[in-house]
């Protein structure tokens, strides 16, 4: 066969999806059919999928073939925050505000300008941020159960910077990381990124398959496993203080370096201590303000073991040398003051509010979810397509995501809700479209 003919392939099956010819959620042929149809061989047939799939016009699934996808919903499903319509419900990328947090900002802003040290902010800061700041966040550690020196602690822009800075300093090309089947979507991109390898491990209702996270050790050599036990995203699960202790056992006994996520452990009141409080000899804790304060405010904190803080300094100098200081200030301000903790406890309250209307309007529906978390996910019956739903619902100006972005391996059918980025009255409705649009498509 010509490389032409391989082209016109392509081309054609391209065409005819983006032109509707081949609607969202056709059921291409197989491999063979597509080979004996086309008069290709079967790795050619394969190689035509596969830049298909490369292209996001279709999505192979194992076990069920190859479909086209819905090229009206943004790249990852929805879960990238894209440009969405003011009429658009945004449902898949969580910003949860309280009121008055403007008002807060503009105080600040006040209160910075008047400080005495305001030259400062002007000049580079320490890579890993000022003594005195790293001690307002080891304070803040120690009120969420890690009680840790300030000179293990470092500042870094937002979590997802934390993520990095701890893969580069963790990691090479070629390592293994176990993670849980479906996790943040942000530390699948980055792995992607450094060329580390995700290993991924089944996920219960209650936590990760931890006696498959050791047979997994036992037959590969793992770097690090990736943790989020307390309101994991998009699951919403906290794990028990059983749990973690196993977790524990098996990373010493294995070698293992612990990256525990924290992002939105604060929405869990009463959790069991976070997993550097159990092995801080070989756990990085990440945190960050982005969902407790604002998401504009991309200040994060990373505590690790002291014989790691310095190539984690090095590679935060490597990606942004600093924290912008006004920021830090800010953060910091709010750290000692006691508006981190008020906001805390608000945006707990509001996560509850939510929870509870989402909740009623999915009444009945196979959810998933922390009651107190801004977020849930919702699994579909295996014959009904996730990017369908997803597709019908864009349609009514709801925007959601879609187990894609989530899923290390096999995609699961499913939907992940952010709760937290609309008025109530706006989530109320939506929540009640995706309960009409869900149901028509499973036939209840």
């Amino acid at each position: 066969m010509t490389p032409s003919r391989y082209r016109a392939v392509v081309e054609t099956m391209a065409s005819d999806i983006r032109s509707g010819r081949l609607p969202p959620g056709t059921r291409l042929p197989t491999h063979r059919r597509l080979a004996a149809t086309e008069g290709l061989a079967v790795v050619t047939a394969s190689r035509v999928y596969a830049e298909l799939e490369a292209m996001g016009l279709v999505n192979g699934e194992r076990g069920r073939g190859t479909y086209v996808r819905d090229t009206t919903l943004s790249p990852g499903h929805g879960v990238e925050q894209g440009a969405l319509g003011a009429d658009v419900a945004d449902l898949n990328f969580n910003y949860p505000s309280v009121p008055g947090q403007d008002e807060l900002l503009r105080r600040a802003l006040r209160d910075v300008a008047a400080g005495g040290d305001l030259g400062a902010l002007l000049r580079y800061q320490p890579h890993g941020g000022r003594p005195r700041e790293r001690d307002s966040a080891a304070t803040h550690l120690g009120r969420h159960g890690l009680r840790v020196g300030g000179d293990r602690v470092l500042l870094v822009n937002g979590a997802q910077h934390g993520l990095a800075v701890t893969a580069m300093a963790l990691l090479r090309p070629g390592d293994v990381v176990a993670v849980d089947a479906v996790t943040y979507p942000g530390f699948t991109v980055l792995a992607e990124s450094l060329r580390v390898e995700l290993a991924p491990l089944p996920v219960g209702a209650d936590g990760t398959d931890l006696d498959a996270l050791d047979r997994l050790c036992a037959t590969r050599r793992i770097r690090a496993v990736y943790a989020m036990p307390t309101v994991h995203n998009p699951l919403g699960w906290v794990t028990t203080d059983a749990h973690r202790d196993r977790l524990v056992e098996i990373a010493r006994r294995r070698g293992l370096v612990i990256v525990e996520d924290a992002a939105y452990a604060y929405l869990a009141d009463g959790a069991p201590a976070p997993l550097a409080s159990r092995a801080p000899e070989l756990t990085v804790h990440l945190t960050s303000l982005s969902k407790s304060v604002a998401t504009g405010l991309r200040v994060g904190f990373v505590s690790a073991p002291r014989e790691l803080v310095p190539a984690l300094e090095r590679a935060i100098r490597v990606t942004t040398w600093n924290t912008p200081a006004v920021m830090t200030a800010i953060a910091c301000r709010w750290l000692d003051d006691g508006t981190v903790a008020m906001l805390e406890e608000a945006k707990r309250a509001d996560a509850l509010v939510r929870q509870s209307l989402a909740r009623d309007a999915l009444a009945g529906l196979p959810f998933v979810g922390h009651p107190g978390s801004y977020f849930l996910w919702l699994p579909l019956p295996d014959e009904v397509r996730a990017d369908q739903v997803a597709g019908a619902l864009a349609t009514r100006r709801v925007s959601v995501a879609t187990a894609e972005p989530f899923a290390v391996g096999h995609v699961p059918q499913a939907l992940r809700l952010a709760l937290g980025s609309t008025d109530l009255e706006v989530l109320r409705s939506a929540l009640h479209t995706v309960r009409r649009v869900v149901d028509d498509h499973t036939g209840l």
